[in-house]
């Protein structure tokens, strides 16, 4: 009687330790392919180290810097004059950069600002009104800013950039068109990217409000702004 009770608890314990065996392997199947990225990181001799995967993270979210060329970037703006005719002025001094990890510039993040007081128009008289507080109140605000918040690829070399505008310290959002126009290295070795940037804003938007009328009520200044940039950047 004894022996045949302890051949009994004997198969079962051998059926229990296969029952978990197999729900086991189950587990770990469902873990390996659900949680984890690594096919076969539980089953497989090969492990992956968290030294390897904070590495592979790292490279993933590291970008480039490629710092703006200001002896090779305008920065213009037009605006309408009397209706008629079309002024067209420009900032001089500016900063920024662009970050991407990709060479075609696909995910690329943006900042620029602009040293409102380097506004030139070739007309002292009216670049002193526009720094004025009928404008850009340079002396409150001296500084315009960009800080991309997206970009699309809409063609070969052709994207759509938003980002918020900051004028006055009244923060909007913008569209860009951008066209990339490639990446090369000059004489000295330095690789550089090129782009043309083009959009448009409504100036009142930002606070710039003055206006005046013609005698046959048009605008001397049209609300309307557009931007032209070319920008030239070099890898750091």
């Amino acid at each position: 009687m004894y022996k045949l009770r302890s051949s009994a608890i004997i198969v079962i314990y051998k059926h229990f330790r296969l029952i978990q065996l197999i729900l086991l392997t189950s587990l770990i199947s469902t873990i390996n392919s659900v949680i984890f990225p690594f096919p076969g990181l539980l089953t497989s001799p090969t492990f992956v180290s968290s030294k390897q995967l904070k590495m592979t993270t790292m490279e993933t979210l590291v970008k480039t810097k490629w710092a703006i060329d200001p002896a090779h970037t305008e920065v213009h703006f037009k605006v309408k004059h009397l209706v008629i005719s079309t002024v067209t002025g420009k900032f001089e001094k500016f900063d920024g950069a662009v970050y991407s990890s990709k060479p075609d510039f696909s995910d690329a993040e943006a900042e620029f600002s602009v040293d409102v007081d380097s506004i030139n128009t070739s007309q002292p008289d009216r670049d002193g009104h526009l720094k004025s507080p009928d404008f850009f109140d340079a002396a409150s605000h001296p500084k315009l800013t960009f800080k991309s918040t997206g970009i699309k690829k809409t063609g070969d070399s052709e994207y759509a950039m938003t980002g918020d505008l900051t004028i006055r310290s009244t923060t909007k959002s913008v569209q860009l068109t951008v066209e990339y126009g490639g990446t090369t290295k000059d004489p000295w070795g330095n690789t550089k990217a090129g782009f043309e940037i083009t959009g448009k804003i409504n100036r009142k938007d930002f606070g710039l409000s003055w206006s005046a009328f013609t005698e046959t009520g048009g605008l001397v200044v049209s609300d309307e702004v557009k931007l032209q940039l070319a920008v030239e950047v070099a890898k750091q």
